[in-house]
């Protein structure tokens, strides 16, 4: 189904990530390799354990699949992220959702003041239009 935008309002429990994840895997089966919906997976899992965490108000997955990339973002109605130092212990549990955002995602970013998170994955294979025609 590329080129349609899916979305799905999740409720504020712990049960959202696993939601979130087979929301994804029945939007996109068959049209993500399976590696790639594996890593949404993970992905969507951490941004919407974040929003039931420390968000406020709904939670609103939308995800958007074209040749290029798999979008996927995760919304909720609180007023934006605090840009504060955690202190931990090496061995604590939490806190390294982003990191693995971050170290997964092919970009992902942050509406600035909101709660509006995203990343993308993109798709494999080669870029080719009728301006990018590697035979002349």
């Amino acid at each position: 189904m590329t080129g349609e935008t899916f979305e799905k309002e999740l409720p504020r429990t712990r049960g959202s990530p696993v939601l979130a994840r087979r929301s994804l895997a029945h939007w996109f089966a068959g049209d993500v390799d399976s590696n790639e919906l594996r890593t949404a997976e993970l992905l969507v899992s951490e941004l919407v354990t974040n929003a039931v965490m420390h968000g406020h108000g709904k939670i609103i997955l939308r995800a958007h699949l074209d040749r290029d990339r798999l979008l996927v973002e995760v919304i909720d109605e609180g007023g934006g992220f605090e840009r504060t130092v955690r202190h931990g212990d090496f061995d604590s549990i939490g806190g390294r959702g982003l990191a693995i955002v971050d170290a997964e995602a092919s970009r992902w970013g942050i509406h600035e003041g909101t709660t509006h998170v995203w990343f993308e994955l993109e798709r494999p294979g080669p870029r080719l239009g009728p301006d990018k025609n590697p035979v002349d």
